[in-house]
């Protein structure tokens, strides 16, 4: 037998171990509904991958709601995207900008408010397949928003429904009630390396 066979053979029995587990967890997992999804860590690409989500969701013909908290001052592509093309998506944006720029807790709270009233009335609405509650965590961790009616509207939407948060942290209680969890970690960051954002990369 040739190294070329050796190798050959030694990849096919590893993947056909692999099939074999791949294949009982997909036997196990039985339980249809819909999921809540976490985005949260320091790194880059959380907003992002929600909309990949949007995308995805919306490539089936299903019904999607976006809401984001904090941005809304500078325009986003995401946001030209949403409201030019896909006029089929409900999307609201809190119209803010980030907190440190406005600096008037009070306002911010009222506009948080406003905003959870819009994303609360999606969760519970089961003509929505997927909800994205952008940079949400945040209304958490500054107190704008209430944890435990967050969390309750979060848990006791329709079943169907899946629902993605997005932001840095959220706090245990969060975590707790999601079914994925998953952290981006900033290892290296062109910011910080004095390199402007950039249009269609960054925002």
């Amino acid at each position: 037998m040739t190294d070329t066979s050796r190798k050959n053979q030694k990849h096919k029995t590893a993947m056909e171990k692999q099939k074999v587990v791949v294949d009982a967890r997909i036997e196990q997992a039985s339980d249809e509904r819909g999921v809540a999804v976490l985005l949260t860590g320091n790194g880059k690409g959380k907003s992002s991958s929600a909309f990949g989500m949007v995308l995805r969701a919306l490539g089936y013909g299903q019904k999607v709601g976006v809401v984001q908290f904090i941005k809304g001052q500078q325009l986003s592509g995401e946001e030209i995207f949403l409201r030019d093309q896909l006029p089929q998506v409900a999307f609201f944006q809190m119209g803010t900008g980030f907190t440190w720029d406005t600096q008037d807790r009070s306002a911010d709270i009222t506009a948080a408010e406003k905003t959870w009233a819009f994303a609360e009335s999606l969760l519970r609405d089961p003509a929505f397949d997927l909800v994205v509650l952008d940079e949400l965590t945040y209304m958490l961790a500054y107190s704008y928003l209430d944890e435990t009616k967050v969390i309750d509207a979060i848990t006791t939407r329709p079943r169907e429904q899946s629902v993605v948060v997005t932001g840095r942290g959220g706090g245990s209680a969060l975590r707790e009630v999601m079914d994925t969890v998953a952290e981006v970690k900033d290892i290296k960051h062109a910011f910080a390396a004095g390199i402007k954002a950039r249009k269609g990369v960054d925002y």
